[in-house]
């Protein structure tokens, strides 16, 4: 059924409409994705967006079916920046992660449409590109520093310039690390995390890394939201000597007004935005002074217009880009991801998964890291399609993460972000 009052008031050039909106939620690599898929009138065209909030899939399901959807069905496709602002603005208490992502959906899947509508990939439509390709990282992770660091140097054999550095250490909190159970016997939580063993060991870490990987590889580490301002300047000015590309998500989002004076501090670059779930609160990010490399989750703030705005602010005002690229993001949105890579000036790095054989599978197309860099398809639309008979064999349950973030605990058992 057709909402008049959600149709555009002019006249569209032609007769082409959307027709249907669904959902498609598979798991081929464990994590939940949920993708759109917008059908036309005309036979064959079809787009996909990615709208994957996977801690929360089933709320992003319901607003897509019962509440985003009948809005669009027939409008024309090509009315992208209207449909976008008038879903944005539609639930009235706008913004958040579920209808956000909701929205990033149907936008990502207009962009699929019209891409292959003119026969050319998305990056063209946004005025061609300005590089090749995308200088990726990834993530090298182990309980103890060796395995960090043995981990590190595969990687760079394989063609990564740019590594991410986690290790793990006692409890089992740590983020991007095996922990040790039991690691703070006589505590009431011996499974906890302690700040203090954290900011003793991780220059530690780096120190390590730089003996045995020499100067030349680019060295990251993830803070993931946990300290505190000031816990948040020692652990920068530790990890000085060992000269990190940046420094990753050291506040909470509660916190980000104090994210200034931790870069002021700050004597590497700071990256963060990965917890942002609005376009206003990103553009805040970029303009008060607080991030050198805006890092968002692209479908969490509405999908490719709002964010190509942003990267245009970005490039506007000197901060780099380096965008969200965890294995809950699909295919699809890895592939907005590079597009965004390659047609802005602000590029600075992108976060890359190696995503598993099944994936693939199921999503013909996805991208594939080559020499530490991803390039663009240059086949209509994302270059990315969906074979719905292979989803349904990865049925998604509820996402470890929920109960992972549940557990992580101070060594007191006080709740810790996770």
């Amino acid at each position: 059924m057709i909402m008049p009052e959600t149709q555009a008031p002019w006249q569209a050039r032609d007769g082409l409409r959307i027709t249907g909106v669904r959902t498609i939620v598979t798991a081929p690599g464990g994590v939940p994705l949920v993708v759109v898929r917008i059908d036309t009138s005309e036979p064959g065209l079809y787009g996909l967006g990615c709208a994957t909030f996977t801690q929360r899939f089933h709320a992003v399901v319901a607003a897509i079916e019962q509440h985003v959807a009948p809005m669009v069905i027939g409008r024309h496709p090509a009315d992208i920046e209207d449909i976008s602002r008038m879903l944005h603005y539609s639930s009235y208490w706008r913004g958040g992660p579920v209808h956000n992502n909701a929205l990033s959906g149907i936008d990502q899947a207009l962009w699929d449409i019209a891409g292959k509508r003119f026969g050319v990939p998305v990056y063209e439509l946004l005025g061609g590109r300005v590089r090749a390709a995308a200088a990726v990282y990834t993530g090298a992770r182990g309980g103890e520093i060796e395995e960090s660091i043995e981990r590190a140097a595969a990687l760079a054999e394989q063609g990564y310039r740019y590594v991410r550095l986690q290790a793990g250490g006692p409890g089992l909190g740590t983020y991007g690390g095996v922990g040790t159970p039991g690691g703070y016997p006589g505590s009431p939580h011996p499974d906890g995390w302690d700040v203090g063993h954290y900011l003793r060991t991780t220059p530690r870490l780096f120190e390590r890394a730089r003996e045995v990987l020499g100067e030349e590889l680019g060295l990251l580490h993830d803070a993931h939201n946990r300290l505190t301002p000031k816990e948040a300047v020692v652990l920068a000015r530790s990890l000085e000597p060992y000269r990190l590309f940046f420094l990753e998500d050291p506040l909470a989002p509660e916190h980000f007004d104090r994210l200034p004076e931790v870069r002021a501090a700050a004597p590497m670059p700071i990256a963060s935005g990965e917890l942002v779930s609005s376009v206003t609160d990103a553009a805040r990010l970029i303009t008060s002074g607080g991030v050198d490399y805006l890092r968002l989750h692209v479908s969490a703030v509405g999908g490719l217009t709002p964010v190509r705005k942003l990267a245009a602010l970005c490039e506007l005002t000197g901060v780099r880009t380096a965008w969200h690229g965890p294995p809950d993001v699909s295919p699809v949105g890895a592939a907005a991801n590079v597009t965004l890579d390659v047609t802005s000036p602000a590029f600075g790095i992108q976060e890359a998964h190696v995503y598993p054989e099944t994936v693939h599978e199921v999503f013909p197309g996805t991208l594939r890291t080559v020499n530490g860099y991803l390039t663009p398809s240059d086949r209509p639309g994302w270059g990315i399609d969906l074979d719905e008979g292979a989803a349904r064999r990865y049925q998604p349950e509820t996402h470890l993460h929920e109960r992972w973030a549940a557990q992580v605990r101070r060594p007191d058992g006080g709740i810790e972000a996770p």
